[in-house]
C-alpha cells in the first residue's frame, strides 16, 4: 500500500516538475523573478522526488531479489523432494534384496523340499499374522496340508486353497499344535500356538516327558512323528524349561524362529506329508 502511494506521489512530482522546468526555460525578462522562485521551489521538490525515486527503486530492487530468492527456494525443494524419493526407492530396494537373500538362504536349509515362493497379501484384524493370505494358490500347485515357512524357519501350515491364493495359519496362533523334537536328543514336545503369550515373543513347550532331554537354548524341529509337518523344520529354540508340578512332564517356552510381526514373502513347501492326523495336532 506505501509502495503504491510513493508511485502516486513521484507522479504527480514529476509532472510538476516539468511545468517548472518548462517554466525557467523561458527568458523573458519579465519572468526573471518567476524563475527564480521557481528555483527556490523546484530544488527541494526535484531532492523529495529523488528521494521518492531512489526508495521505489530500492523497493523494486529487494522485491526482485525476493523474487528470485522465492524460485531459487522452489527449485531447492523440488530437489529435495526428488532425492527424498529416490533415497526412499533406494531403502525400499536393499530391504527386498535382504529379504530375498534370506528366503534363499532358507531355500538352501531345505534343499530337500520342493517350495514356491508366494508374498503375503492379507492378514486378519490382529497385531500378528496369526492368519495370512498368500498370492498363489491351486493354479500354482498349493494345497491344504502345504508347510509354509519363514525367517528362520517354520511359519504355519495351508489350511484353505483357491485358484490364486491360498490361507496360512500359523503357528502362534492358539488353535496351533505343532509336534516337535530336541535336535539334539530327539526328545519329543508339543509346541503350542498362544497369541497371548507372543506378546512376550514366545511361545509355550509341553508334554516333555520327565526324564527328556530338553534344556535351555536346544533347537526345536518338527519331529518325524509328525502327522502334518515335515521332518526336520526349525520351529524355534527352547527357553526356561522346567519339571511340571506333577513331576512326571517338563515344560517350559520357544522362542519362533520366524518373525510373525512383518511378514512379506513365504516359502510354501509344495509337498504335503500324507499320514492320519493324530490328537492334538
Amino acid at each position: 500500500m506505501e509502495s503504491k502511494q510513493n508511485r502516486y506521489i513521484l507522479a504527480g512530482l514529476t509532472c510538476f516538475c516539468i511545468l517548472l522546468i518548462g517554466i525557467t526555460m523561458v527568458n523573458d525578462e519579465w519572468l526573471a523573478p518567476l524563475r527564480t522562485g521557481v528555483g527556490y521551489v523546484l530544488i527541494p521538490i526535484q531532492s523529495g522526488v529523488n528521494k521518492v525515486g531512489v526508495s521505489i527503486y530500492q523497493e523494486l530492487s529487494d522485491y526482485g531479489q525476493l523474487k528470485g530468492a522465492l524460485e531459487e527456494n522452489r527449485k531447492l525443494q523440488e530437489e529435495i523432494d526428488r532425492l527424498t524419493e529416490e533415497n526412499n526407492r533406494l531403502l525400499a530396494e536393499q530391504f527386498e534384496l535382504q529379504r530375498l537373500r534370506e528366503m534363499y538362504t532358507l531355500d538352501q536349509d531345505y534343499m530337500q523340499y520342493e517350495k514356491t515362493a508366494a508374498r503375503v497379501i492379507a492378514n486378519d484384524s490382529g497385531d500378528w499374522f496369526q492368519v495370512f493370505r498368500v498370492n498363489k494358490g491351486s493354479a500354482d500347485g498349493i494345497q491344504v496340508g502345504n508347510n509354509v515357512l519363514a525367517g528362520g524357519g517354520l511359519a504355519g501350515i495351508v489350511t484353505d486353497v483357491g485358484a490364486h491364493y491360498a490361507t496360512v495359519r500359523s503357528i502362534i496362533d492358539d488353535s496351533s499344535r505343532v509336534s516337535g523334537m530336541a535336535l539334539q536328543s530327539a526328545d519329543t514336545c508339543i509346541v503350542a500356538g498362544d497369541l497371548t503369550l507372543y506378546k512376550d515373543g514366545r511361545l509355550r513347550i509341553t508334554n516333555i516327558k520327565k526324564d527328556g532331554d530338553i534344556k535351555d537354548g536346544d533347537r526345536i524341529v518338527t519331529s518325524n512323528i509328525s502327522s502334518r509337518f515335515l521332518p526336520g523344520i526349525l520351529v524355534g529354540y527352547a527357553v526356561d524349561i522346567s519339571i511340571d508340578s506333577n513331576q512326571l512332564t517338563s515344560s517350559g517356552y520357544l522362542i519362533p524362529a520366524a518373525e510373525f510381526s512383518n511378514l512379506q514373502e513365504v516359502l510354501i513347501i509344495t509337498d504335503v506329508k500324507e499320514a492320519e492326523e493324530t490328537a492334538g495336532e
